[in-house]
């Protein structure tokens, strides 16, 4: 929002929120009624297809969204290293109605102006007329409304939302008051307009000068410089005639720079052009890819889980993970994108963070939460995991965690395979483990005599038990195998459990295999705290189920606008924050495989460095 908003700030229909789309479904009916309705000769091809024009914006402007995040994270070419935050993705989550509008403007023009009906494929004239058109009004125009947005008054009650994102992403371009872009909109028509007025619009015309300010818009704002410099070299002319994302970045930097639209000409005549633009175009392009000091990996769970990645949607990543009803009828894109990643297997970057001098890098593997149950699979993932730990090895990366890909004895042996076959390796793998103990031992509540402890009995839940034992806890079980389990993994405390068949206990620590048939038996008002990395099903009103081992970041840590899977906002889990507090105090053992850290010293570490423990309201029931 501007800092004092203006008249017509607001979008029309905010008020629908997500159903703002409804808006289009009578000239959407519409449309296809005429095309369904009228023979091979009255249909009105070019009415019908404004639907796909919009269709196509929305991917186009995705497509922009997901490469600027993947190449800013990479870190090659990038333009400034401040990060997205999760009030910018707020503030740019309406990019769409930019394209909401147009649309309603296309399909009125299409019924009600001449020239509008019936469009053909190809006019030259049409084409050559949009260039001259938009190369001449509409950028001399553009040029000084920009700089009358720039005046005190008009920026403080319009422009000023849209420079509250410094550093841009590709949908920035489009955020705006609605004002606005009432005026861009008529400025942008010029070209549409004419070439409708001389009867030389056509279908290509119109969608290649759509697609043109799209392409610009996004790519002006992408943050990373992808332009070549020979492209100049080629045809010097051309730096008068087409802007750089470097160029553009130099505006929302500067202020009173660069106020050209696409072709900078205007800045170089009127004498705007910032003095360093070169500098920064010449400089952006010879940035190399990055190297992180912490490697995050991780795996997708679910087949629409590549929509809840930074790279994906940003509504999505910046939410807890949720199952949306939309993602159905996405059913083909997403069957596309496990094809792909099937075929690509290989590990991608999917977002960066800096934290204390630290870069951080998440990296994902192409593999998804079903595949690691599946043993035929073993071998395939192992070996994904293992170039990705070879690749951080020799860009010299201080500390791996294994996020995610650490789920169980059987895959990896908690990563010590990796230790095992590469005994001489400098990056130190991190399973996090010992924190994720920790944590679970610290949020059961003061006071607390017994617990029940369910599910999977993996190296984090061996390591509770012994620590609850060493506490006096009482640790009850439910299953025979299980109690002889934990029982030899005691080591002479075994007089601290219990085999009993009472669900009575109101503090149970769950893990993976927890039941629904055994949560529905749980008395009412228990706490389910996690000890593993994916939560239990949410089952009961009446109950109350703590986050899975995670702790607040502290506000030093940049560029965090996406949710990591089903935590909060800016909460990261144990066994991503051991990686960083490994690297932090310089430790250089490894700490996976049946290897742990100390979990008091790993604990008081990571409070001294700033993240504090979650904290959830038990002080009453829900009914």
């Amino acid at each position: 929002m501007a800092s004092v908003p203006g008249i017509l700030t607001e979008w029309p229909w905010k008020a629908l929120g997500s159903l703002k789309y409804v808006i289009l479904a009578p000239w959407i009916i519409h449309s296809t009624w005429l095309f369904v309705a009228n023979d091979a000769k009255e249909r009105d091809v070019s009415y019908f297809l404004m639907l796909g024009v919009v269709l196509w914006r929305i991917i186009h402007n995705q497509i922009w969204i997901s490469l600027s995040r993947y190449r800013t994270a990479k870190g090659n070419g990038r333009i400034l290293d401040r990060g997205l935050e999760f009030e910018q993705v707020d503030r740019e989550n309406n990019w769409d109605d930019q394209i909401l509008f147009n649309a309603l403007l296309f399909y009125t023009g299409s019924r009600h102006l001449p020239g509008a009906q019936k469009l053909p494929l190809w006019r030259a004239h049409g084409v050559l007329l949009t260039i001259v058109l938009h190369a001449g009004p509409v950028e001399f125009l553009y040029y000084w409304f920009h700089r009358a947005l720039h005046h005190h008054y008009l920026y403080s009650r319009y422009h000023s939302h849209h420079h509250s994102s410094i550093v841009t992403q590709p949908i920035t371009s489009v955020i705006h008051p609605f004002a606005e872009h009432v005026v861009y909109s008529a400025l942008f028509f010029i070209p549409i307009l004419g070439t409708m007025l001389t009867r030389t619009l056509s279908v290509v015309s119109f969608t290649a000068y759509i697609t043109y300010i799209d392409f610009m818009n996004n790519m002006g704002h992408c943050n990373f410089e992808l332009i070549p410099n020979w492209l100049f070299s080629l045809f010097p002319p051309l730096k008068y005639f087409m802007y750089t994302p470097s160029y553009h970045s130099l505006h929302h930097t500067q202020f009173r720079t660069n106020y050209s639209l696409f072709m900078p000409i205007y800045d170089y005549i009127y004498e705007t052009m910032d003095k360093s633009s070169d500098t920064l175009y010449k400089t952006s392009l010879k940035r190399e890819e990055e190297t992180p000091d912490v490697l995050h990996l991780t795996h997708l769970t679910t087949p629409e889980s590549i929509y809840h990645l930074p790279l994906g949607f940003a509504s999505l990543a910046s939410q807890p993970h949720t199952s949306k009803w939309y993602l159905w009828l996405m059913w083909p894109v997403t069957l596309w994108s496990m094809i792909l990643t099937w075929i690509y297997g290989r590990t991608f970057v999917v977002e960066r963070q800096r934290f204390d001098n630290l870069i951080l890098q998440t990296w994902a593997i192409p593999k998804y939460n079903l595949q690691y149950y599946l043993q035929w699979q073993n071998e395939a993932i192992n070996s994904l995991i293992e170039e990705a730990i070879i690749q951080a090895e020799e860009k010299g990366v201080k500390v791996l965690c294994l996020g995610l890909l650490n789920q169980g004895e059987e895959l990896n042996r908690y990563g010590g395979v990796y230790v095992h076959r590469h005994p001489h390796l400098k990056i130190r793998i991190v399973d996090g483990s010992s924190l994720a103990v920790a944590i679970t031992l610290n949020t059961i509540p003061k006071g607390t005599t017994q617990v029940l402890l369910r599910g999977n009995l993996t190296k984090v839940a061996h390591a509770v038990a012994f620590a609850l034992c060493q506490k006096g806890i009482q640790i009850t079980t439910l299953h025979h195998d299980e109690y002889l389990k934990l029982t030899k993994s005691l080591n002479g405390m075994e007089s601290g459990l219990v085999l009993a068949k009472s669900y009575a206990h109101k503090i149970w620590l769950v893990g993976d295999g927890l039941s629904e048939e055994e949560q529905l038996r749980a008395p009412k008002g228990t706490l389910f705290v996690p000890f593993s990395q994916f939560p239990p099903k949410k089952l009961r009103k009446d109950c109350f189920y703590h986050y899975t081992p995670a702790m607040k970041t502290p506000p030093s840590l940049e560029n965090v606008h996406a949710c990591e899977n089903w935590l909060p906002r800016r909460v990261m889990s144990a066994w991503r924050i051991a990686g960083i507090v490994h690297a932090l105090e310089g430790w250089k053992e490894h700490e996976c495989g049946y290897n742990m850290s100390n979990i008091d010293k790993v604990w008081q570490a990571t409070l001294q460095r700033g993240f504090q423990p979650l904290i959830i309201s038990t002080t009453h029931t829900k009914n």
